[in-house]
């Protein structure tokens, strides 16, 4: 009868082992792949980054102005060893879909039905929310109409108050919306759409500006110069203007449904400043607050800070799907 030795029983077994992590580590980092698909809703194409196990608890990450699912690509795979995470590219952003502005209608209302619809095109039925800037109102818009969906939320720089809202930079955007036919003042923001004024919503209020990749705001820049996008942004200021008088509504969806809070806020964003942040307390039993030292884009110099409280906070408190 063949015997082998222990030398050839421990090789044996140590190749075994080995495989094992292998395939264990190969399957981890496909779950954790981030993919890059399309969807049609309506006549939209609607792009989306996907990552993690399908059967994992989901989130659903909304972008900001000027940006689009871009600004989530580190935080995606930090996220997907545990977590089913969607970030989608509203229409007239990245690389959706940008019907010109007397084709679509370009308002917060309409933004939020394409991505509700978005979802239930995918099959999400239960997630929690990231939202940043513009994120804020289209994903309090579907969390009011749908608050069985909502696991929890992460607030970035996103506002329901109006608190926070009486700054410098909402001067002119408040002046368009009192004179909506003003075509003097809906020129006047167009300077909010260069490449400085990208680059200084990257940069400004960031402690080490050094660690901010120049990658995002090029990238943002190249989709804002495509022929037709001012116009399409421009409607987008004017929308702004219908969303504090949502805000009482969404106050009200916090108070009754008491959604899990989790609020990591660029303390140094002078679009929307940390007096945004503070109203939440008022309104949220379970709510965990960090005002990170960072600007509007803080996920460029504080993602991974914002990781680590995020995997915390939903471990301890999102409902699973």
């Amino acid at each position: 009868m063949f015997r082998m030795n222990s030398f050839a029983i421990a090789l044996a077994l140590s190749v075994i082992t080995a495989w094992g992590v292998y395939s264990a580590n190969e399957t981890q980092a496909q779950t954790q792949a981030v993919l890059h698909k399309t969807v049609k809703v309506s006549d939209l194409d609607i792009f989306y980054r996907e990552a993690g196990p399908k059967d994992a608890p989901t989130i659903l990450l909304l972008h900001g102005f000027p940006t689009s699912s871009q600004m989530f690509r580190n935080l995606i795979p930090a996220l997907a060893d545990k977590y089913h995470v969607i970030a989608p590219d509203y229409p007239g952003f990245g690389h959706s879909s940008m019907p010109t502005h007397d084709k679509f209608t370009y308002t917060f209302d309409n933004l939020a039905k394409v991505i509700d619809e978005f979802t239930q095109k995918i099959g999400l039925t239960k997630y929690a929310l990231y939202v940043q800037d513009y994120g804020a109102p289209i994903g309090y818009r579907l969390a009011s109409a749908h608050p069985e969906r909502i696991t929890a939320i992460v607030v970035q720089n996103g506002n329901a108050y109006d608190e926070g809202l009486d700054n410098d930079f909402w001067k002119p955007i408040k002046a368009y919306w009192n004179d909506p036919t003003s075509q003097t003042k809906r020129d006047a923001l167009k300077g909010v759409l260069n490449y400085d004024a990208t680059k200084w919503q990257y940069l400004h209020g960031v402690k080490q500006p050094e660690r901010v990749s120049p990658d995002g705001a090029a990238h943002d820049q190249f989709l804002l110069d495509r022929p037709g996008n001012a116009e399409i942004q421009l409607d987008m200021f004017l929308s702004y203007g219908s969303n504090p008088a949502l805000y009482p509504r969404w106050q009200e969806y916090f108070r009754q449904h008491q959604p899990p809070m989790l609020i990591v806020w660029g303390k140094n964003d002078q679009i929307f400043p940390a007096a945004g942040a503070e109203p939440y307390k008022r309104d949220l039993k379970t709510l965990e607050f960090h005002l990170l030292d960072a600007g509007h884009f803080a996920l460029e110099s504080n993602g991974d800070e914002i990781a680590r409280y995020m995997r915390d906070f939903l471990e301890k408190h999102m409902v699973r799907n």
